[in-house]
């Protein structure tokens, strides 16, 4: 890497994501709120119509006349929307449905004439006519795609304006080199997660089993589902707990700003935690060695796809970075010595704590990928991402409570619910 690394690394994660965006505030929550959500996710397909969806001939869509109507309800169509002429309402219905992976069922056998009264009464027969007159699921999908390429080619911009303006041509310098307290701390860090990752695994036995019903919809195994995914919710919390009294320099800090730091970086280390844990070919979660998640698992457990599909996106675009033990655990001790954190008090011991750590990933990757000069800003912005995430999971929680679903009293406390 180019330039002084002191001078890179001597920026904290908030600092650098902010002067990337352009502003003087050094706050990354600040920055989310500029409009920096990275994440928006997609759903798997519904499955797709045995019959062969029309194709249109390429080119640009024909010129409109005005007095066109929606191929699907008979409404004014207003284009050509995912293949076919159609009106507003079908075009984001169509699209609700696909991203949803949503199954509707008719209360009259499949069989509704489909008109602009109808749409409103018969989900199922309304997407049924959709793919029938020659909707694309493909053409949803190419879009969502299309975005979510333009936003990550947004992150890689903005990562390397900050190694632009971190590190100006300058003449050779010293190859970078870790000093042997960095390396000390890195293998400190190193061991102490993978101790807490084996003492989760001896809590296996305690989660209550996933129950075997093939029915979804039914109370009894939705109850157990929700039991199952909390108290692994409730192994994870103790384990990050577990991890942080560990970090050199935790301990200094009073016994407030140590609840008040975990008490908002849990939710983002989980995030972090469940990232690692992702597999791209199965496109799952794997928690306690063996036990795998798809996207349909969670929300079997009563989750939205509000928020599954913005953890599955963060997991692959996490999985892309290819990140080791090692670069983990120091972004994690990152994420949680954030002094912006509210009740903290102690910000400048705080902000001199995540320095070391900033300073010590720094060093780590210039030394171990020489050639991926973007890879330290690429990781820092992961940690805006975190961010907007968290805010999702406090709305997510939120809609659990409308269901009646209640938290256990450590998960409940933790994230400020109040019964």
């Amino acid at each position: 890497m180019t330039g002084s690394p002191s001078r890179a690394a001597a920026m904290g994660p908030t600092q650098l994501a902010a002067q990337n965006h352009g502003k003087r505030t050094a706050s990354v929550l600040e920055m989310e709120e500029e409009g920096f959500s990275l994440f928006r996710g997609l759903e798997i397909p519904t499955e797709r119509s045995e019959n062969p969806p029309l194709k249109r001939k390429k080119g640009p869509a024909p010129k409109m006349l005005g007095n066109e109507v929606c191929s699907v309800c008979g409404d004014k169509a207003s284009g050509f929307h995912y293949n076919v002429l159609s009106c507003e309402g079908c075009k984001g219905f169509f699209r609700r449905s696909v991203i949803k992976g949503a199954q509707y069922v008719c209360k009259n056998g499949g069989k509704c004439e489909m008109d602009m009264y109808m749409r409103r009464k018969c989900q199922e027969c309304r997407l049924r006519k959709c793919q029938e007159a020659g909707m694309r699921e493909q053409c949803v999908l190419s879009e969502e795609q299309i975005r979510l390429k333009k936003l990550k080619k947004q992150e890689d911009d903005q990562a390397r304006t900050v190694v632009v303006r971190q590190n100006p041509p300058s003449p050779p310098t010293t190859p970078p080199r870790m000093t042997p307290e960095q390396q000390g701390m890195i293998d400190k860090l190193v061991a102490a997660q993978q101790q807490c990752n084996q003492r989760s695994f001896t809590d296996r036995l305690k989660v209550t089993p996933w129950p075997q019903v093939p029915d979804p919809h039914n109370r009894e195994a939705r109850q157990q589902r929700f039991a199952h995914f909390t108290e692994l919710a409730i192994i994870s919390v103790q384990e990050i707990v577990d991890f942080a009294k560990q970090l050199p320099g935790f301990l200094e800090l009073t016994r407030e700003d140590q609840i008040a730091l975990l008490k908002t970086s849990t939710i983002e280390v989980m995030l972090l935690e469940t990232s690692r844990r992702y597999s791209p070919e199965t496109e799952s979660v794997t928690f306690l060695k063996d036990l795998n998640y798809n996207r349909d698992d969670f929300a079997k457990a009563g989750l939205q796809f509000e928020f599954i599909n913005p953890i599955f996106e963060f997991s692959k675009g996490m999985n892309e970075l290819q990140l080791n033990d090692a670069e983990y655990a120091l972004l994690i001790a990152i994420n949680i010595f954030s002094a912006d954190r509210p009740n903290v008090q102690d910000q400048p011991l705080v902000e001199r704590l995540q320095h070391t750590y900033v300073e010590a990933l720094h060093s780590y990757i210039c030394i171990h990928r020489p050639n991926d000069h973007l890879m330290f800003p690429r990781m820092l912005m992961k940690l805006v991402s975190l961010r907007t995430l968290s805010s999702v999971h406090s709305e997510q929680v939120f809609a659990l409570r409308l269901q009646d679903k209640k938290l256990p009293p450590l998960l409940s406390e933790i994230w400020d619910v109040h019964e």
